[in-house]
């Protein structure tokens, strides 16, 4: 769309008319116009999947493998099919804007958003980031940018003002945001957070950097309820506010240009920015044809199980894997986490499965008719019970799979009831006059002893058993973070005794009110065994087994958006959990299903170690595959790992007086644990293959030009039995320079493969940019002359291979 269109379009619009384009409708669309010809398009969150407009479990969605399981395939081509999955999915759902990547770093193992966002190094993030945008877009459908900038942990999101320093800010924090821009992405979302004093959605940096440095000419659009002031966001370069309709802009804003405080052409600006947007997806003048995609489901479901193996790191294997199939008798699989396998973190980003393959699941369908599977819960691991399904219950008058889920009027009279298939219910329906909303359920209790029934949400709630109270109370609602209020309240629990093969019905009530959201969460896990029994149970099980495999993990009040961590450990039960298993059988293979890091003091005394993530609704196919050799373990970690969280050069997420320093500046994550001389349990880029890699030679120029790109090339030797898969990485120093730099920082990556005893070479593109520093008193950028060491190898932690550069200043 040209500016003689755009002008003729503005020229049909009114003051009023204008600002009503820069409020959302509601809470994921924005406002039609019929004047120009302009319908509303709609926003999905979908960095692991696009859920659609509604919180609704009858609504599935494709769950891919989560933001870090796509960071540490280290494989820009298979992320952007990905992303072109995600716009499929999204089309058929009638989304025209995703909510992803997610471009904030790892800076604290630390971080609850850990899962969602690739990676601790700024140039991995922009990479993977840029991929899945390009495959997004590539659909017609809008990717977005987030959360821009420096929102890094969830502790006081809504209020923490980061304080940065320059060169940090630009060579760092920003840099993933500039790939998405040299990549089109169309969005970019402004934070909660404040940056250097001032909000991010009222940020100079959106002006400053994002459009006039970088050349953005796409939309800004805030968080959701992000934006707390009209003159300064509006001054700034932010364009739309979610959601809507209320809002700080919409008439305010209307009369704050009527009385000369903001500019009309600042206005007019947003406008045009919008309305370009619109054209390119479809949106504006005549309605273009927008088939809705068929996505055809082997083929997605090929495509999941693929990431999932290629997302899996092998981070030790002492000859326990791969697995032979054929040589096995009996398969001890164990762990709580196996059978309901973690296949995506918590918050507003989740989405309700087409389906779930689970580790045990996997590895049944993988060994079916050939050997034994025996599965071993052990302890229960700590957290919330999880919310009524099936598994435990049945609608109260049917006898249907489900519960029952109505609306009820002040007086207690139905509005409105169906029949749902889980008690998560975030966005029940509020016909006219609703006041209350109730979900019932007839369970049945698999065995006698204390259940635990539970009820999040705020207000006034109630929780009855057979019309006997258990657990009653006005619970007020103490934050204002969305993602708690309307994706994961609060949970209040109570014990109760009940018998196996008792038919008891549980209603549960709760009050709605305004400002307290509606979600509401009805939760019942049974009684919980006694840990030392249940860790006894599975060495038992894994005495008897040919190989065990044992699956650990975090729960989604670990993980979860609206929280940081508070500590990396996995909890003594897990811990003894492992130990008693390795004891009882050399064979064993430890899965941690994360999407961060967690300590693991026992990963010196397993067969093997693996580290799945979150790995998506196909997790459980492509973790088997993995396990017996189908499939290579793809992964190599996007984050250093820690030991012990002590270790870690940078763990703090809570600010002081409102405010965080990142004091440690450009050296986050492993140039933070090169600087402090410390060794991590395991390196960033660190992961196995099913070969071994024999690093000969590294050649390159002798100089290059401050600002060109070079090209470097690594020799390797597979020196195992099988084809492997490799991924080269390069690195680069600066020892002796006068300039503050990094021990050494990423530069480059390429993956390789090579038969056995095969000589192949990477060759490993490295982009000019990588040379140059933010100059802080001149501020701008700089490249220094001089000697440059180039390092290549398998980790930040193992890169053997040397060759100096001259960089050469421009003349």
């Amino acid at each position: 769309m040209n500016d003689d269109e755009l002008d003729r379009l503005m020229d049909k619009l009114t003051l009023r008319a204008k600002a009503g384009l820069l409020t959302g409708a509601d809470t994921w669309s924005t406002a039609a116009e019929p004047a120009v010809e302009l319908r509303p398009w709609v926003m999905s969150d979908g960095p692991a999947g696009v859920r659609g407009p509604s919180w609704d479990e009858r609504h599935t969605a494709v769950l891919l493998p989560s933001a870090t399981a796509l960071a540490a395939t280290w494989d820009e081509s298979l992320v952007e099919r990905l992303g072109s999955l995600l716009a499929l999915e999204a089309r058929r759902k009638g989304v025209h804007v995703v909510l992803a990547p997610n471009l904030n770093l790892h800076r604290s193992p630390l971080g609850g958003r850990h899962f969602e966002c690739f990676s601790e190094d700024p140039e991995l993030t922009g990479r993977i980031g840029a991929a899945l945008v390009r495959g997004i877009q590539a659909h017609g459908v809008a990717a977005t940018a987030k959360h821009f900038v420096a929102n890094d942990s969830e502790t006081e999101r809504l209020t923490v003002d980061v304080r940065v320093g320059e060169r940090a800010l630009h060579e760092v924090y920003l840099a993933p945001f500039e790939a998405a821009v040299a990549a089109g992405v169309r969005l970019v979302m402004a934070g909660y957070n404040a940056v250097n004093g001032t909000t991010a959605t009222a940020s100079p940096l959106l002006d400053g950097v994002l459009r006039e440095a970088w050349g953005f000419d796409g939309v800004v659009v805030s968080d959701w309820g992000a934006v707390r002031a009209l003159r300064p966001t509006a001054r700034a370069g932010l364009d739309l506010v979610m959601p809507g309709p209320e809002g700080v802009w919409g008439e305010a804003l209307v009369r704050a240009v009527e009385a000369g405080e903001i500019a009309l052409e600042a206005v007019d600006e947003k406008v045009r920015r919008l309305l370009r947007l619109s054209h390119w997806l479809g949106a504006l003048g005549a309605p273009r044809a927008r088939a809705r995609a068929g996505l055809r489901p082997g083929r997605t479901r090929a495509l999941l199980r693929r990431a999932a193996a290629a997302g899996t790191v092998l981070l030790a294997n002492r000859g326990v894997l791969p697995l032979d199939a054929d040589g096995l008798a009996t398969v001890a699989v164990i762990g709580a986490h196996a059978a309901r396998t973690r296949t995506q973190g918590g918050g507003s980003a989740g989405v309700f499965p087409h389906a779930e393959v689970g580790v045990l699941d996997g590895i049944r369908a993988r060994l079916r008719g050939r050997a034994k599977v025996v599965h071993v819960p052990g302890p229960t691991p700590a957290g919330p019970p999880p919310a009524l399904d099936d598994t435990w219950c049945t609608a109260p008058d049917s006898g249907a799979p489900g519960v029952l889920l109505r609306v009820l009027d002040a007086g207690g009279r139905e509005l409105h009831t169906e029949l749902r298939s889980c008690a998560r219910q975030l966005e029940p329906p509020v016909p006219a006059g609703a006041h209350t909303v109730e979900i019932s359920a007839r369970l049945h209790p698999s065995e006698t002893g204390l259940w635990t029934l539970g009820i999040a949400g705020f207000g006034r709630m109630s929780l009855r058993l057979d019309g006997r109270d258990v657990l009653a109370g006005d619970f007020a609602r103490e934050t204002d973070d969305p993602a708690l209020v309307h994706v994961t309240p609060p949970l209040h629990t109570a014990a109760v005794r009940l018998a196996a093969g008792s038919t008891p019905v549980l209603v549960a009530r709760r009050e709605l009110a305004p400002g307290s959201g509606r979600a509401m969460i009805v939760s019942a896990a049974p009684p919980v065994p006694d840990p030392a029994a249940a860790v006894a149970a599975a060495g038992r099980a894994a005495r008897r087994a040919d190989v065990a495999v044992v699956v650990v993990g975090t729960t989604e009040y670990d993980e979860c958006e609206g929280r940081d961590r508070e500590s990396l450990a996995l909890g003594p039960e897990q811990d003894a959990l492992v130990r008693e298993v390795a004891g009882a059988n050399a064979r064993t293979v430890v899965v941690v299903n994360s999407g961060g890091p967690v300590e693991m003091p026992w990963r010196d005394e397993v067969g093997a170690l693996l580290l799945s993530w979150f790995p998506g609704q196909e997790g459980g196919t492509g973790l088997a595959d993995v396990l017996f050799g189908r499939a290579e373990p793809g992964g190599r970690l996007p984050t250093t790992w820690p030991a012990v969280l002590a270790d870690a050069p940078v763990t703090d997420t809570l600010p002081a007086d409102g405010r965080l320093a990142y004091s440690e500046g450009i050296h986050v994550g492993h140039r933070g644990w090169l600087r402090s001389a410390g060794t991590p349990a395991y390196w960033f880029g660190h992961g196995l293959g099913y070969t071994t890699w024999s690093y000969e030679q590294l050649t390159g120029p002798d100089a290059v030009r401050a600002g060109d790109p070079f090209t470097v090339r690594v020799r390797l030797r597979n020196t195992g039995t099988r084809t492997g898969r490799e991924v080269v990485q390069v690195y680069l120093a600066r020892p002796g320079s006068p300039v503050e730099h990094p021990e050494r920082w990423f530069a480059g990556h390429v993956a390789v493969c090579a038969g056995p005893g095969e000589t192949v070479t990477a060759r490993v593109e490295v982009p000019g940019r990588l040379l140059r520093h933010w100059d802080e008193e001149g501020g701008g950028w700089r490249v220094e002359p001089g000697p440059c060491r180039v390092l290549a190898g398998r980790s930040a932690g193992d890169a053997p291979l040397e060759h100096i550069l001259e960089v050469r200043a421009v003349e």
